[in-house]
């Protein structure tokens, strides 16, 4: 499920920056795009489940979710719009490391020394990254934060998650949070949506049902499915696989350039990401 999940994301990138590329506006891709995954989603869980019910004590935790989601969105889509799609990959090689520091700060894992000074190396990946990004560290500067932030934004909604996983399905889960946030987005949207032309090729929207069934649809069931098997930071070590095979898909299909910083980079933070993995955090167990 995990290596499912990752591949389909590293596709992501380069398929969401071709669509972004030939006409599409990030606030309408994202909100149409979420509308539908969302649609798929209810459908799904009234037919199986009957409702898309959940408890009101559960409130706060759906709205915080909800909140991350939507800067997770936002920052990613326009992450793509401002730099390519194999920097954005290479930055998002950060997920295990801000997941980990999450579970830490909540309390869900005890971390050693070890996976300090792995998170300082794949830091340290991380500005290497967004020096080669463009010659100088301003040439992307905007594009790298957002990268940044929206890997962190899905890690923090990777934790936050963990409570209701044991409550309710990743379908029902999935169906409420993808609603929620089209709203948000399509309000967000609305004066892109209101000028968005859709005469695109056939290849944009061969791409778009991509970008909606597989990075949305599928990995949304496979990764909140593992995350409730094996927990949130082992399961994001899995994620080392995608910076590099999502800039090997931008340079093969995209022809965009990685640069030898960006490489040196890229080595870093996966280098830190082995070294915090070599024993495994401890888990605390929740709290009763």
């Amino acid at each position: 499920m995990l290596l499912a999940t990752v591949s389909l994301w590293a596709l992501n990138f380069t398929v969401s920056k071709y669509i972004l590329d030939h006409g599409f506006r990030p606030l309408a891709y994202s909100s149409i795009r979420y509308a539908c995954a969302a649609l798929i989603f209810a459908g799904i869980t009234l037919a199986w489940e009957g409702s898309l019910r959940m408890a009101r004590r559960d409130l706060p935790i759906i709205v915080f979710c909800t909140a991350v989601l939507i800067w997770n969105q936002l920052s990613f889509v326009y992450a793509l719009r401002f730099t390519t799609a194999s920097t954005v990959a290479l930055l998002f090689g950060t997920l295990p490391i801000f997941t980990a520091l999450l579970a830490r700060g909540s309390g869900v894992e005890h971390l050693p020394l070890r996976f300090w000074i792995a998170a300082g190396l794949s830091f340290s990946g991380v500005a290497l990254v967004a020096l080669g990004s463009g010659g100088n560290l301003s040439a992307n500067l905007k594009g790298d934060v957002l990268a940044l932030v929206a890997a962190a934004t899905w890690a923090a909604y990777s934790v936050a998650i963990g409570p209701l996983m044991r409550k309710y399905t990743p379908f029902r889960l999935s169906a409420v949070f993808l609603l929620a946030v089209t709203v948000a987005l399509s309000v967000a949207g609305s004066r892109q949506l209101a000028h968005q032309s859709f005469d695109f090729s056939a290849l944009v929207w061969i791409g778009f049902a991509f970008a909606v069934l597989g990075p949305l649809v599928i990995t949304n069931l496979l990764w909140f499915t593992a995350i409730d098997r094996v927990g949130p930071s082992r399961a994001s070590l899995f994620a080392n696989l995608q910076p590099f095979l999502a800039a090997l898909v931008a340079l093969a299909l995209l022809s965009e350039p990685i640069t030898t910083g960006q490489i040196v980079g890229g080595v870093a933070i996966a280098g830190g990401i082995v070294l915090a993995s070599r024993r495994g955090p401890v888990l605390v167990p929740p709290a009763e």
